[in-house]
């Protein structure tokens, strides 16, 4: 039996959400990769379902981490919030065309006194949420330096980035104009999809928390279907064998006389 919590039916997805901005997307398809949408009608999605997907959030001091994920998870906002000692996280159930799928969002902390605390928990991660706030300039200009320091533990390759500015029922038109140029500029250079939210109004949240859900999942399955099929039709499995591969293709006995 298990042991995970059953899904809501507010956590259900059967179509990509798309992306906030086209110009700083990671992809700009409008629906999932074909293979991902076979793979999941047949499923041949291996242990994609059973697996727990971690995400970090990293980001300065007061930008509103803690707010973000709390409005997603428990649709609250609150104004007189305690900053983050160390790490906090959060677990969100998904389901994703008809197959399960767990977040677990780490909350870090953003005071440079608990930062070597956080960065210990930046290890293993598929998604990273680099956070800044849209009416302070300096917070996007230390996003490049959060994006080193969780990169040190994880592979630049294999996890999914994001970019996000938030308070942004606090910027007017005309400011968050120019810090939303400054910061499509910031995701292009890191290879980041970038959204602009609003924990106090909810703007944008659900949509960015789905999104980061649905890639996050994509990229397993696909990494599935890629670790499975690596596998060739012919090979057997040697049992008894002292080598690290287990795979090995079986070869035909050689006459005795070309021996």
């Amino acid at each position: 039996m298990s042991v995970l919590p059953p899904v809501r039916k507010d956590r259900v997805i059967a179509h990509l959400p798309q992306c906030f901005n086209r110009a700083a997307a990671l992809h700009t398809a409008s629906d999932f990769h074909a293979k991902v949408r076979t793979a999941c009608q047949e499923q041949r999605t291996g242990t994609v379902g059973f697996k727990i997907s971690k995400v970090i959030v990293v980001g300065d001091l007061a930008v509103g981490k803690t707010c973000l994920i709390n409005r997603f998870c428990k649709d609250v906002f609150d104004k007189n919030y305690k900053a983050t000692i160390g790490v906090d996280f959060e677990m969100e159930r998904f389901e994703v065309l008809g197959v399960p799928f767990s977040l677990q969002l780490w909350d870090t902390a953003g005071q440079e006194r608990f930062k070597c605390i956080a960065s210990t928990y930046y290890r293993g991660a598929q998604a990273i949420i680099i956070v800044f706030d849209l009416n302070d300039v300096a917070s996007l200009q230390h996003t490049r330096q959060w994006l080193e320091d969780a990169l040190r533990e994880n592979d630049a390759t294999s996890v999914q980035l994001f970019l996000v500015g938030t308070k942004k029922d606090m910027s007017s038109p005309a400011q968050y104009s120019l810090i939303e140029q400054d910061a499509i500029k910031v995701a292009g250079d890191i290879k980041a999809e970038y959204w602009a939210v609003s924990a106090l109004t909810g703007e944008n949240v659900r949509e960015f928390f789905f999104r980061v859900a649905c890639l996050t999942f994509e990229a397993n399955v696909l990494a599935e279907l890629e670790k499975s099929g690596s596998r060739r039709i012919g090979d057997v499995v040697k049992i008894n064998s002292n080598t690290s591969n287990l795979y090995t293709t079986s070869k035909k006995k050689q006459p005795n006389c070309c021996q």
